[in-house]
C-alpha cells in the first residue's frame, strides 16, 4: 500500500481556495456572523487527549453539513483528507504552556492545537470577521478574493516593469560582450534585476495559491512574465562568477531586498571582483543560441577559455569535437554574432 504524502502548508491553503467547498464554508460562517473552529483530524489529537466533550458525527463530508455545525460554539473535528466530519462541538483543550501570540479564546486554542498535534486548524473570528489558518509553527491570515487580486494586480505590474528593465539591461550586455567592453558593474546591474524578478515572483506565489482557479489568466501572465529569466541568470553566472553556480544561487537566495539594490556586496559575493574591472564571458550564454548540446557547450568553451577567444576560433580547433558540423558551426558563431550586434537577439 502506497504511503500518503505529508501534507504542507501549500496543500491545506489549496484546499482553501476560492470556489473550494471548504472556503465555501468559511465565507458562509463569515457573512453569517459567526465563529467557528475547524481541526483536520491527526492521531495526536486522540492520544494527547486534547478533545473533551462533544459527540461523534462519522457523516460524509459536504459543506451543507459543516456549515450548519459551525453554528455551535465548539470545534469541528473532520479527516485529513477531508471527505468526512469525524465530530462536532468538541472543546478543544491543548496544553497551555504552548506558546502562542493569540488573544481570543478560540484562537489560543487553535494555534496551541496546531502546535501540539502537528495538524491544520482554521479559526473564524466572530467579531473581526477574519479567519486565520494554523499548521504546526505556521500562521497565516486568509486574504478575500478582491484583496488577492488587487495584490497580484499590483505584483504583475511591478514584475512588468522589472522584465522590461532586464531585457534592456541584457540586449546592452550583449553589445559589450561583442565589443570586450563588459565590466563586472554590467553584470552585478543584470543578475541584480534577475534576482529582483524572482523574489517577487516567489512573495506573490502563495497569492496564487490561495486564489485557486479565480486567478488562473493572471497567472498565464505570470508565467509569461518568469519565462526564461532563471535560466538567462543561470547562463550569466556560469558566464562570469567565481563560484560554481550551486554555491552562486545559494549565495544569491539568501540576499534580502535591500542587500540586492547593493551592487557592490554582489560583486563581491558573487564575482569576487570590484565593480570597475573589465571581465570577459567563458561562452555559454552565446553558444546556448546554437545547435549544441550541453556537453558539446562545455567542450568548446574548455577549448577557447572565454567570448573573445571563442568568436575567433577556427574549424580545425573543433573537428575533434563537431567533426563534418565544425564548418557549419563557426559559420553560426559569425552569424549570431552579426544577429546580436544589430539587436536582433536577446540572449
Amino acid at each position: 500500500m502506497a504511503v500518503e504524502k505529508e501534507k504542507t502548508f501549500i496543500d491545506f491553503i489549496k484546499m482553501v481556495s476560492p470556489g473550494t467547498p471548504l472556503r465555501t464554508v468559511i465565507d458562509d460562517v463569515v457573512r453569517s456572523d459567526l465563529g467557528a473552529m475547524i481541526v483536520f483530524d491527526t492521531p495526536n489529537l486522540h492520544s494527547q487527549n486534547i478533545m473533551e466533550g462533544g459527540f461523534r458525527i462519522n457523516s460524509r463530508f459536504t459543506a451543507q453539513k459543516l456549515f450548519e455545525l459551525c453554528k455551535m460554539d465548539g470545534a469541528i473535528i473532520v479527516s485529513s483528507d477531508l471527505k468526512r466530519i469525524l465530530y462536532a462541538n468538541i472543546l478543544m483543550n491543548p496544553d497551555t504552556s504552548v506558546h502562542t501570540l493569540e488573544t481570543g479564546t478560540r484562537h489560543k486554542a487553535a494555534e496551541r492545537t496546531a502546535k501540539q498535534a502537528h495538524t491544520f486548524t482554521i479559526a473564524v473570528s466572530e467579531r473581526r470577521k477574519k479567519t486565520t489558518l494554523y499548521h504546526g509553527q505556521s500562521r497565516y491570515y486568509l486574504k478575500s478574493t478582491e484583496e488577492l487580486t488587487r495584490n497580484i494586480s499590483s505584483n504583475l505590474q511591478i514584475l512588468e516593469k522589472q522584465r522590461e528593465m532586464l531585457d534592456e539591461q541584457i540586449s546592452n550586455l550583449n553589445i559589450l560582450e561583442m565589443s570586450e567592453l563588459v565590466s563586472i558593474g554590467d553584470i552585478c546591474k543584470v543578475i541584480q534585476r534577475a534576482e529582483i524578478i524572482l523574489k517577487i515572483s516567489e512573495s506573490i506565489k502563495r497569492n496564487f495559491t490561495e486564489l485557486g482557479k479565480e486567478g488562473n489568466i493572471m497567472h498565464m501572465r505570470y508565467k509569461e512574465l518568469l519565462r526564461g529569466v532563471e535560466k538567462r541568470e543561470n547562463e550569466i553566472l556560469r558566464d562570469y562568477a567565481t563560484l560554481s553556480l550551486k554555491k552562486s544561487k545559494t549565495l544569491l537566495s539568501n540576499i534580502t531586498f535591500e542587500g540586492l539594490l547593493d551592487i557592490e556586496s554582489i560583486a563581491r559575493l558573487i564575482l569576487e571582483k570590484p565593480l570597475e574591472e573589465s571581465i570577459s564571458p567563458r561562452g555559454y550564454r552565446f553558444l546556448s543560441h546554437l545547435s549544441l548540446s550541453a556537453k558539446e557547450i562545455s567542450q568548446i568553451v574548455k577549448i577557447s577559455k572565454n567570448l573573445e577567444n571563442l568568436l575567433k576560433i577556427e574549424s580545425k580547433e573543433l573537428e575533434p569535437l563537431l567533426r563534418n558540423r565544425s564548418s557549419s558551426i563557426i559559420e553560426d558563431i559569425g552569424n549570431l554574432r552579426e544577429q546580436i550586434l544589430n539587436g536582433k537577439v536577446i540572449c
